[in-house]
């Protein structure tokens, strides 16, 4: 039998964790704020302040003045302990961000990958320069998450299908680890949505929810009991298949024979940047992208509430049919055509489902902006991160 630390050693252990924690989530905390909040004594409290302190992973960084005595000394996580990089990678550009333990983002490039077919290289050098602009050491890195559209393979780690990025293949996720030397995680860019919208967005403290992104594609995320639901082959969410009467399967449209067929049917058809601009038109509205049409039938007040009533019954065909199935608490509205169509777009999408389904589920615009992709990335990045601290502190 494999042996177990002793009590004390145990203890420690939980006693160092716990107050790790404890200063990860509400900042810098006095020893006696500490031992109050975990139950430690000022001594025990002192004590696993003087091992964290002593590795690296906590300062003292200000006072707080008492009534009485000489002031306490507040101790906070040292940001530098650890970093961590998320990007968000497109056909069109990459954006690589980094961030210290604490969430707080040190630097963010973009850059272009037209011209570079290899993944490892586009990666890599969003990478480095984001360390370089940030001063941080690549080996500083405790996590890698890479935002991707298109299918993820839970199993193998590796884009399985994307048609926006065709060189993304399997291999890849093996090649990029192996590159930057240090685990590295491809995920979904719609659920990384999601766990920043959970964290610090419309969803927090709910447990069961879907959010739409509805942008150049449309997709979906899944979160149950507090966990991403990708499925067994990572292709939960893909609702752009979803068929829809009288609009053309996917697989009619396009199929190529070992591979998934493109998005030119099924709702995707319907509810996409492209569809709500195509229809926007039909109404007057002739912005040059879809948030722009929405943005003005919002502004347009009755003028507008046509195109969202038709946008709204659409999108209704997508969220009654995952609500008869999971049975949400909410569903949040994401992705350029959902920011635009704010509280306007989302009552209607409300009252939508609710006709033609028993479900009505509260559905609200997403709270997360200016790259959620990416902020989702450094979260997902960070917790990993986090964990492997928290472990390494035992």
């Amino acid at each position: 039998m494999a042996r177990r630390p002793g009590v004390p050693r145990l203890l420690r252990e939980i006693n160092d964790r716990a107050a790790l924690e404890l200063l990860m989530a509400s900042g810098p905390l006095t020893r006696g704020q500490i031992g109050q909040l975990t139950g430690l004594s000022k001594v025990t409290a002192s004590q696993t302040l003087a091992r964290l302190e002593e590795r690296g992973l906590v300062e003292v960084v200000g006072e707080q003045a008492g009534n009485r005595g000489p002031n306490a000394a507040l101790y906070g996580v040292v940001p530098s302990c650890a970093y961590v990089a998320g990007l968000d990678v497109g056909p069109d550009s990459v954006t690589a961000a980094v961030a210290d333990v604490k969430g707080d983002v040190v630097a963010e490039v973009t850059a272009s990958p037209h011209g570079h077919d290899d993944p490892v290289s586009i990666v890599h050098n969003a990478v480095v320069k984001a360390c370089r602009s940030g001063r941080v050491a690549l080996s500083k890195l405790r996590g890698v998450v890479i935002g991707t559209p298109g299918v993820v393979d839970p199993r193998t780690g590796d884009v399985r299908f994307s048609f926006d990025l065709p060189h993304w293949h399997e291999g890849i996720h093996e090649a990029l680890a192996r590159d930057l030397r240090r685990d590295v995680i491809i995920e979904n860019d719609v659920n990384l949505v999601a766990i920043a919208e959970r964290v610090q967005g419309a969803a927090q403290q709910v447990d069961d929810f879907v959010l739409v992104w509805v942008g150049r594609g449309i997709g979906l995320a899944v979160m149950l009991g507090g966990r991403l639901h990708r499925g067994r082959s990572g292709s939960a969410g893909e609702i752009g298949y979803l068929p829809v009467p009288g609009v053309p399967l996917a697989a009619d449209v396009k199929a190529t024979p070992g591979r998934l067929p493109s998005l030119a049917g099924g709702l995707q058809s319907l509810v996409s940047a492209e569809a709500v601009t195509e229809l926007a038109g039909t109404y007057g509205f002739t912005g040059s992208t879809a948030a722009e049409c929405v943005t003005q039938a919002v502004a347009a007040g009755p003028g507008g509430e046509r195109l969202l009533d038709e946008i709204a019954s659409r999108l209704a065909l997508g969220v009654a049919s995952v609500c008869v199935v999971l049975d949400p608490s909410l569903v949040v509205l994401a992705g350029e055509v959902g920011l635009a169509g704010g509280a306007g777009l989302t009552s209607r999408v409300e009252e939508a489902v609710a006709r033609i389904c028993p479900i009505r589920p509260e559905v609200v615009t997403s709270e997360v902006t200016g790259g959620p992709v990416l902020r989702g990335a450094v979260l997902a990045a960070l917790e990993r991160a986090r964990e492997e601290i928290f472990a390494s502190s035992a």
